[in-house]
């Protein structure tokens, strides 16, 4: 079993931070802030902090919201180095088959990922996002393997993926809640609110060819701070969104299933946007990927990696509230071994106040640490037993 050494980092900043107690106390209020959808939810991004909830643990069809897993991949491929922004990706003879929403692709036609994932977060292609499932896991039945193998990991259980894109099919659902928790895990990659933010752009522009694209959220357009990130529609699912506004530092996911017509739907989303906008602030800690700490490593090349945040960490009052008397504590595994790849779990920073943990998160190995070879650990130990002997 691995054991950990913990030591607590000075006091933070925080005052009355509500429990979800009080959370919960503040739903009963807002039950009527949503109506007209099948099911809704609202949360805060960096603490996950659900601000306001109607029936979101019901499975639905999510429609092209499916999306949102398949860029959180693509994202995570890009973070690891397993793919670049430049990299060439061919369009099979099945993905450029792909119905509904589509970028046109032809058999054989390439594009760089960066094209693709435009393709994709804006003008939801099918084809696009079937190419980078191929370019990916080899094909799609993998690549949705990988899918429903991270929803796995994410925890989320009213979550089952049959295909990349959100064409319809039995036995595909996720809910409101799972969705939101998707969001919050895609929203980790800065970048991808440069592609999902975009009102509209172009692909194959210096060809005659050349393919406009516009944003099917369009609360991209007309609300301020919305920089995605997913519509869905099929005459199953009626209308969807999954979308994401930044104000003042502080970033909100709402996501509705449900909504009779896109009008509604945007609408609907809007009010609980406001509603958050109105009612709560964060208070921004530490940004992605932010050191905080060194973990030792047994038989690595080098003796340590770097510990840094997994994700954006805020801590959320409701407006006005100052903060004070909290504490973090940074829990570092022990006896970590080589081969560490960039992104495992190195230990853990929970945010503390009085004896309750109001946040926790993982920390993360800031780089790859190789096993080292003989030589290396015979050099080491004959080090270490020379100083012994002195």
């Amino acid at each position: 079993m691995k054991r950990f050494v913990s030591f607590i980092v000075t006091s933070f900043l925080l005052t009355s931070l509500w429990s979800p107690s009080a959370f919960a106390a503040e739903e009963k209020k807002t039950t009527d802030i949503v109506s007209n959808v099948k099911s809704a939810i609202l949360i805060e991004r960096d603490t996950g902090t659900v601000l306001y909830e109607k029936n979101s643990n019901e499975e639905l069809p999510p429609a092209s919201m499916t999306k949102i897993m398949t860029m959180l991949l693509i994202m995570e491929a890009l973070d690891q180095g397993k793919l670049t922004w430049d990299e060439k990706i061919r369009a099979s003879e099945y993905a450029a088959s792909m119905g509904g929403s589509q970028i046109f692709l032809e058999p054989g036609e390439e594009m760089t990922t960066k094209e693709m994932l435009r393709g994709i977060a804006i003008g939801s292609g099918n084809d696009a996002s079937v190419a980078m499932a191929e370019k990916i896991a080899g094909s799609e039945e993998a690549f949705v393997d990988m899918m429903n193998d991270k929803a796995k990991k994410l925890g989320l259980k009213h979550t089952f993926f049959k295909n990349t894109t959100g064409l319809p099919v039995s036995g595909h659902f996720s809910s409101a809640a799972d969705m939101a928790i998707m969001a919050k895990e895609l929203l980790k990659y800065e970048d991808i609110t440069k592609f999902t933010g975009m009102y509209e752009a172009y692909l194959r522009e210096n060809t005659d060819k050349k393919f406009w694209l516009v944003n099917t959220n369009k609360l991209v357009r007309f609300y301020p701070g919305v920089d995605g990130l997913k519509t869905g529609f099929t005459a199953e699912a009626k209308y969807c969104l999954t979308a994401t506004a930044q104000k003042d530092g502080m970033r909100v996911i709402a996501v509705v299933f449900g909504a009779p017509t896109s009008k509604e739907r945007n609408a609907q989303v809007t009010k609980m946007l406001d509603y958050a906008f109105a009612q709560y602030q964060t208070h921004p800690m530490f940004k992605r990927n932010q050191t905080i700490g060194q973990a030792k490593i047994s038989k690595g090349q080098e003796k340590s990696v770097k510990a840094v945040t997994s994700e954006p960490l805020s801590l959320l009052t409701k407006k006005g509230e100052k903060t004070e008397d909290v504490k973090q504590k940074i829990v570092l595994q022990k006896n970590l071994n080589a081969p560490i790849t960039k992104g495992d779990q190195v230990g853990t920073i929970k945010l503390i106040k009085g004896e309750k943990v109001i946040l926790e998160s993982p920390i993360v190995a800031g780089q790859d640490v190789k096993q080292a070879g003989w030589w290396t650990l015979y050099k080491r130990s004959f080090g270490m037993f020379t100083k012994a002997g002195k």
